[in-house]
């Protein structure tokens, strides 16, 4: 059974493909900060929480890719009465998953796209404006790092910080080189943003180990994101093309292997993400040609 992780006083985090956080409220309670994927971690995680001594007093979705939020469901039918808060669209998102394929495939998504890694069970998120937050008893900063997700929060608990999805880990980074963004121009900016914060000892990625070099970790992320920009800039320099032509091109350039139909999505949004941020740029252009998007150099 995998067992709490601490990170600081009263805070601790259980490691797994997506970590869970936990903070002691000081009456026995406990706010949860992302659930995972499924039922398996979430089991996992209320397991772990017993053995602390806690019960959970509310969930904390930092976003709703459903690797974050897919444990709910399970938590809630043994604890009905906890609140979930969410960034307000993620909230959306939460309350009504579909919404998550349906944005990347663009139309009712297929059956190969209704799996558990894009489509999680529904639950009532409420939406929670960023800033100075008490929830579940739990005193907590939430800071806007959009990028990765359209809406995501990090959430600092005094000198432990943890970044969700706007830092990844290294091994995440290595793992899949076309990180996972909605808007690569404003996934620089959170990560390049979480260098002013002050005060930071530990920073946790949602997918990683923990660490004390904050400046490491941000310039690792800064370092890949660019990679990904250029990768793409470099394909369209060589060959114009439609999304999926390009994906193909920078897929192999940058050595990724599309083991599903939820990875070529997932990588597809990555691509179009960095085509949106050339085009502003004034780097490439989108243009209509034989009925297709086309991406090519600007004149």
């Amino acid at each position: 059974m995998s067992a709490l992780v601490p990170l600081g006083p009263g805070i601790w985090y259980l490691p797994g493909a997506v970590n869970s956080v936990v903070v002691e409220n000081g009456e026995g309670g406990a706010l949860l900060i992302d659930t995972g994927l499924d039922d398996a971690h979430a089991r996992k995680l209320l397991r772990a929480v017993e053995s602390a001594g806690l019960s959970p007093s509310a969930i904390l979705n930092t976003h709703s890719h459903a690797d974050h939020h897919g444990g709910n469901a399970f938590i809630l039918k043994k604890s009905p009465e906890l609140t979930v808060y969410a960034p307000p669209l993620e909230a959306a998102v939460i309350n009504h998953p579909m919404l998550e394929p349906l944005m990347l495939f663009g139309a009712s998504p297929p059956p190969e796209l209704r799996t558990k890694f894009l489509l999680a069970p529904a639950s009532p998120a409420q939406p929670i404006p960023p800033g100075r937050q008490i929830l579940g008893g739990v005193e907590l900063d939430l800071i806007p790092v959009p990028g990765h997700a359209v809406d995501m929060y990090a959430v600092q608990l005094g000198e432990v910080l943890y970044v969700a999805d706007a830092l990844f880990g290294l091994e995440a980074l290595a793992k899949h080189p076309l990180t996972f963004c909605s808007d690569s121009a404003a996934q620089k900016v959170s990560a390049a943003g979480l260098m002013e914060l002050s005060s930071v000892g530990v920073i946790l990625p949602g997918h990683g180990d923990p660490t004390v070099d904050l400046p490491g970790l941000v310039g690792a992320n800064l370092t890949a994101y660019e990679r990904i920009t250029a990768a793409v800039l470099a394909t369209v320099q060589q060959h114009s093309g439609s999304v999926d032509d390009l994906l193909s091109r920078v897929s192999v350039r940058m050595g990724v292997r599309t083991g599903s139909p939820a990875a070529a999505v997932l990588n597809r949004a990555v691509v179009s993400a960095h085509l949106t941020e050339l085009q502003a740029q004034k780097q490439v252009q989108c243009v209509t040609e034989h009925h297709r998007l086309v991406f090519r150099i600007s004149p």
